[in-house]
């Protein structure tokens, strides 16, 4: 039965690739006049405009002027009744279930509230209504739940920028699959597509940014590093653990992460250059020495070296990334929890990696991209005792295509995905559409698909179909 979750968790990691783009960048970058390729729901870098001028209207608007509310309520459920073989004699049912019904809002607050200074905030509140997963865990019960995404104070000054406080750095160029992309923590809960903030959890840190004239410096320190939380209970992702998953123990141990990041900008392209000291996002599990209580959680630290670079070509981007990992666990998922079902190898391994693609804007409506990601550990089976092997052997990865089509003056936008792993042995495809009915409403809703066969690990998703529909209020 070990085998059977440590061969879900390394699915649910598989999966959660297409479903959510926390690797994307966050930055926009103009190709030329007409032609534009966005990444995450983040704010662009250019967050202060004309607000430092003295003389700009900005600096006398009402403050409540800088909220955007959004809320909304969703809906979704596995829909198709089916079956799935996962072991000899053993099946598992997958019955038509509603998963999620949940009214959340989501707030968020930037003010350049004088010249050289800006605040930035965003979170987020959910509600858990009857046949949520988050209800009938909390023992059928409405449950609410609130949590700060980004807070943090910027001070600009002339070729200097120093901000503090909850925020992201993202440093990988490949869109919604880099490998470089493993400074913040993220939380996945069930299949929803979800914006960027509900997905990535920001941390406190110290960021220092220098702005040359072709070439730019960033540092960062986190004091505090947390970690990848546990999968909560009755989601899809949840499986029991022999011993209750605990938070790490800090106890008077100071943790620490800290990383650079050189970027140099030539005509048409970027490279960049960075080092970093990391722990890794996914805590280890032990079992309690006495057989009783709680699991153990452990913390492995590592460091990192990186390089990425992009190129356009007219409405071409090209996009790279190469990571290499010192001290890595051999057998790390990114998944919340997996790693305490499998009873992993508990040796450190050197790991290098790899993700390149393509975003390709086909008209100012139409664009198209491309992810491929590929890791492998170094010197994998140095160390290992006879009979023992690792999840994560030889060359394993992902690819990734996206493509979204504008229409209806930008008020409906139809997109799609397809996500497959490197041996393709399995596939997920999505479609989705959201529609603008106003300024103020929209609606949006996603079909998802899933096949695979008996060799990957998405088998024991197989066969799902699964719909969601959200209806949205904002302003």
């Amino acid at each position: 039965m070990i085998e059977i979750k440590k061969f879900v968790g390394f699915a649910a990691t598989t999966l959660l690739v297409a479903l959510h783009p926390a690797s994307a960048q966050d930055d926009v970058l103009v190709i030329d006049n007409d032609v534009q390729f966005e990444g995450d729901f983040t704010f662009d870098d250019d967050l202060f405009g004309a607000a430092f001028d003295e003389d700009s209207s900005a600096n006398t608007s009402s403050w409540l002027d800088d909220f955007t509310i959004k809320i909304s309520q969703q809906f979704s459920g596995q829909v198709n009744n089916h079956g799935v073989n996962i072991a000899p004699g053993f099946s598992l049912p997958r019955e038509a279930d509603l998963e999620t019904n949940r009214l959340g809002a989501n707030i968020r607050y930037q003010n350049a509230f004088a010249p050289g200074w800006l605040l930035q905030a965003s979170g987020q509140i959910r509600s858990y209504w009857k046949d949520d997963y988050e209800y009938e865990a909390g023992g059928d019960k409405i449950d609410t739940e609130y949590r700060v995404n980004e807070l943090f104070l910027q001070r600009s000054l002339g070729q200097h920028s120093l901000k503090f406080g909850r925020q992201t750095v993202v440093w990988g160029e490949t869109v919604g699959n880099s490998v470089l992309d493993v400074i913040n923590t993220t939380e996945f809960r069930d299949f929803n597509i979800i914006d960027i903030e509900d997905a990535r959890l920001n941390q406190t840190m110290l960021v220092w940014d220098y702005f040359g004239e072709n070439s730019n410096f960033s540092s960062f320190v986190n004091l505090y590093p947390e970690f990848n939380p546990a999968a909560v209970r009755g989601s899809p992702f949840f499986f029991e653990p022999q011993f209750n998953l605990t938070d790490y123990d800090r106890d008077s141990s100071m943790l620490f992460e800290a990383g650079t990041q050189w970027r140099r900008s030539f005509e048409g392209s970027d490279i960049s250059f960075m080092a970093a000291y990391l722990y890794e996002n996914q805590l280890r599990y032990e079992d309690p020495a006495s057989r009783v209580g709680d699991a153990v959680a452990e913390t492995n630290d590592f460091f990192l070296l990186g390089f990425s670079a992009n190129r356009a070509i007219g409405k071409l981007l090209l996009n790279f990334d190469l990571a290499y990992s010192h001290d890595v666990l051999a057998d790390s998922f990114s998944f919340p929890g997996t790693a305490s079902l499998a009873n992993p190898v508990d040796l450190k391994k050197d790991q290098i990696g790899t993700s390149m693609g393509f975003e390709y804007a086909i008209s100012n409506e139409q664009s198209v991209s491309l992810g491929i990601q590929a890791q492998m550990l170094l010197d994998e089976d140095e160390g290992l005792l006879p009979g023992q092997s690792l999840i994560n052997d030889g060359v394993f990865g992902s690819w990734l295509v996206r493509y979204s089509n504008t229409l209806m003056n930008s008020d409906l936008v139809i997109s799609s995905t397809l996500q497959g792993d490197l041996a393709a042995n399995s596939l997920l495809a999505l479609l989705g559409a959201d529609y603008t009915i106003n300024d103020n409403w929209a609606v949006g809703g996603q079909i998802i698909s899933i096949t695979s066969n008996d060799e990957s690990p998405l088998l024991f998703f197989a066969e799902d179909v699964r719909l969601s529909a959200t209806i949205t209020y904002s302003f």
